[in-house]
């Protein structure tokens, strides 16, 4: 009875019977697909790690919580492959068998056919948001943590370069090189503006931190500006109170995939109003976890409009085009993200631009569906 009222309400609202034969085909696809994928990366990734896993120092606790965090974050990693795989998939087999020609023999459209489809991109879309906002990033505190303790335990250690950040009004703090092991910055300037001009310029060869806001510079020079006439004093060390912290100089390149997407937001901006400008990388998340949204329904585009034909070659031939095609779009966001960070593209285009690409490919694929 429940199951027939489920029924009659789905059809109310529009989603008949071939519509929800056509969800479940894509939705039980997309499961497998990641099932069967992820089943072969957390093998090889035991296979690698093996050492590890054997150690009897290692408790079994953190290799589950490793594992358990390990599985969401590829799997909405590789939601564009999954996606594209999936539909090229299940809708060729649909087309070998006559399925589609007879959807459409019986009066059903090719638009009206990508309905079911859209749907079910909207729910892997959403589901991939969620946990990419929320769930995915406090798992990945454990992830990392792994990793550094067992993986890769000198990964802690960061060294930046070409790093400046506001310090207060008209403060501003510059170093060529900052390196977090041991908390030392090289060539260091701080500078102080009143009413846009420079009043005063200290400099020192390498800068320590000490404790809270406690910083020492040495060989520094201390140059302060009053008119034309200028005031030079130096010395081998001297110490001085900064209002910063290594953590508000240096960003880590994992910090963004342990952030919230509201927290990440929070944590740009502040970034921002300090003057910051190492922080490309966690901008380019916070773009991609919402470019990930009409991505899903890019690739279900393509991928229903290269696959709704029998193809000559088979299954293989589509499946083939829809690794091609996948691979494409993550291998570009990839690059894309390395142009962002180094300062070539903003953090924002470096997230978007996959999409901006593909749109076209999706567009001119949709004109040559079959009708």
């Amino acid at each position: 009875m429940r199951k027939n009222r489920w029924d009659d309400w789905l059809t109310k609202v529009g989603i008949l019977r071939i519509d929800r034969y056509i969800i479940g085909q894509f939705l039980g696809t997309f499961l497998f697909t990641i099932a069967l994928i992820m089943a072969i990366i957390v093998a090889i990734d035991i296979q690698e790690k093996l050492d590890i896993i054997m150690d009897p120092m290692v408790s079994r606790a953190v290799i589950i919580r490793y594992y358990i965090a390990l599985i969401p974050y590829f799997s909405v990693l590789l939601t564009p492959l999954f996606i594209f795989l999936s539909v090229v998939f299940f809708t060729s087999k649909l087309a070998a068998r006559s399925e589609i020609i007879a959807m459409q023999a019986a009066g059903m459209s090719f638009n009206r056919l990508l309905y079911p489809y859209m749907i079910s991109a909207g729910i892997v879309a959403l589901v991939s948001f969620v946990f990419s906002s929320e769930i995915i990033p406090k798992l990945n505190v454990h992830r990392v943590s792994f990793e550094d303790t067992y993986v890769s335990p000198d990964r802690k250690v960061v060294t930046d370069r070409n790093l400046q950040v506001m310090i207060g009004p008209g403060e501003v703090a510059f170093f060529s090189t900052f390196e977090t092991d041991n908390n030392v910055g090289y060539n260091f300037s701080l500078e102080k503006y009143e009413d846009n001009k420079l009043v005063s310029r200290m400099t020192g060869q390498t800068i320590t931190y000490d404790s809270l806001f406690h910083w020492t510079a040495h060989n520094y020079q201390i140059r302060n500006f009053e008119g034309l006439v200028e005031e030079v004093h130096s010395g081998d060390q001297l110490d001085t109170t900064l209002l910063i912290t290594p953590n508000d100089i240096v960003v880590a390149w994992q910090g963004g995939d342990q952030m919230t997407t509201s927290e990440l937001h929070d944590y740009v901006q502040k970034q921002k109003k300090r003057g910051v400008g190492n922080i490309q990388a966690f901008q380019v998340e916070f773009h991609r976890r919402f470019a990930s949204i009409p991505a899903a329904f890019i690739l279900t585009l393509i991928g229903v409009a290269l696959s709704a034909r029998k193809a000559k070659g088979g299954t293989g031939v589509n499946i083939a085009i829809g690794l091609v095609l996948s691979f494409s779009y993550i291998l570009l966001f990839m690059i894309s993200t390395s142009y962002a960070v180094s300062g070539a593209l903003s953090p924002l285009m470096a997230a978007w631009l996959p999409n901006l690409i593909f749109l076209p490919i999706a567009f001119l694929c949709y004109l040559k569906a079959p009708r």
